[in-house]
């Protein structure tokens, strides 16, 4: 450990005499370099017994490059792709969590060291958390979603919670892979993104939402225009034609805050074919609603524990817009905007799949948005099987040449 340390130190000093001489920070490659070198000069010195030998040089090599162009004691759990979350507590405790699963791990910081590697992860976007800005959300180079509370919003210590973007799926198909979807559920949903149904991913934190959304919008033909909306930038379409945007905190004035409000207003300036909000949560939800209302095909997440629920809660969202805004206009609204909604969950196994396929008619009644099941996953048998509901604007898919009872019934 000592020697590691005298490495890590050598490092650092070459590192502040080539920034201190006028150089911008060394890349990546340079830096390994740099590590090789000192690794190689410690390697020297151990011969004539002025310093303790290298017990292992590459396992070396890995925690000085982690420490001074990584994430230190974090890394190993940055570099390693079954980890799909990664939050502190305390100091001592750390955790991540693997297939769903989440497990203590044995590493043990200290108080200074979590500040460290927080302002090292917010380096890059700009953000910064402090008493007066006790919270922070960031997006780290490698596309993980960083996100941090500090006391004394949290009794003593810092929390900090890391998803990172691993996701296995980037296409519909390759859900089916992985059990997420049937053929015919996949092949439904690829179908109605092409006739531009307005779709809803519904689910629990982590279940999945994100990643069903960006395979759904790989779906998309390639000649439309994407636009999203998004706290963090999260979304990977795969799309030629996309532009990511995403909400901006107040400065250190109070001033420059950008809402996600605001961004999808503004995105509506952008010509866009399908316009798309990464979470609706709040009064957003309102501007959403008319965006769809008015042409524009669109998708978004939210927070919900069934489809049906889902459909609720967009009724509720956007009466936060203001008191001008009543049910007798938002459930109309919601019944003609929402085509679909899918609803993933993780199950019991650790598994993210999608639940359950809901169609949106268009019709109320009794204050009640109308809804059917097109597929949906059997309690008993866990199996994703057709219901007995049909989707909206069967119309666009005709129009397309797309035979939909063929599609629900996976036979093309």
């Amino acid at each position: 450990m000592e020697a590691v340390r005298q490495v890590e130190a050598g490092v650092r000093d070459e590192l502040r005499r080539l920034i201190s001489a006028g150089n911008s920070r060394p890349g990546d490659e340079e830096v390994r370099a740099l590590v090789q070198s000192a690794l190689t000069a410690y390697d020297l010195r151990s011969l004539d017994g002025s310093v303790p030998p290298l017990l292992d040089r590459e396992r070396a090599g890995r925690e000085v490059l982690a420490a001074v162009s990584g994430y230190g004691p974090l890394q190993p759990y940055f570099d390693d792709p079954e980890v799909e979350e990664i939050w502190i507590n305390e100091p001592d405790k750390v955790f991540v969590a693997r297939n769903g699963r989440p497990e203590l791990t044995t590493t043990i910081l200290d108080a200074s060291t979590v500040a460290d590697l927080v302002q090292r992860m917010l380096s890059p976007s700009g953000r910064r958390v402090d008493l007066s800005s006790p919270f922070v959300d960031a997006t780290l180079p490698d596309g993980s979603r960083l996100h941090v509370v500090v006391p004394d919003v949290t009794r003593e210590h810092w929390a900090v919670n890391i998803r990172r973007f691993v996701a296995r799926a980037h296409r519909l198909e390759d859900l089916v892979v992985l059990g997420s979807l049937t053929a015919p559920a996949a092949g439904f949903l690829r179908a109605a993104m092409v006739a531009g149904l307005n779709v809803l991913v519904s689910g629990g934190v982590g279940a999945g939402k994100t990643t069903l959304l960006s395979c759904l919008l790989a779906a998309v033909p390639p000649q439309q225009r994407i636009v999203s909306c998004e706290e963090v930038f999260e979304l990977r379409t795969g799309s030629r034609d996309h532009v990511a945007l995403q909400c901006r905190g107040e400065n250190l004035e109070g001033r420059g805050e950008i809402p996600l409000r605001r961004l999808v207003k503004e995105a509506l300036r952008m010509r866009p074919d399908r316009l798309v909000v990464g979470e609706v949560r709040q009064a957003e939800s309102l501007d959403l609603l008319i965006a769809l209302n008015s042409g524009t095909p669109g998708a978004a997440t939210v927070h919900a524990n069934s489809a049906a629920d889902a459909v609720a809660k967009m009724c509720l969202l956007p009466l936060l817009a203001g008191e001008n805004v009543t049910s007798p206009f938002v459930v109309p609204a919601v019944a003609a905007a929402v085509d679909l909604v899918v609803h993933v969950a993780t199950s019991p196994e650790g598994t993210r799949r999608v639940e359950e396929i809901l169609a949106v008619p268009g019709r109320v009644e009794a204050g009640v948005v109308e809804t059917a099941s097109v597929f949906r996953r059997d309690p008993v048998t866990a199996e994703l099987r057709r219901g007995s509901g049909w989707p909206p604007h069967r119309e666009r898919f005709a129009r397309l040449g797309l035979d939909l009872p063929r599609i629900l019934a996976g036979a093309a």
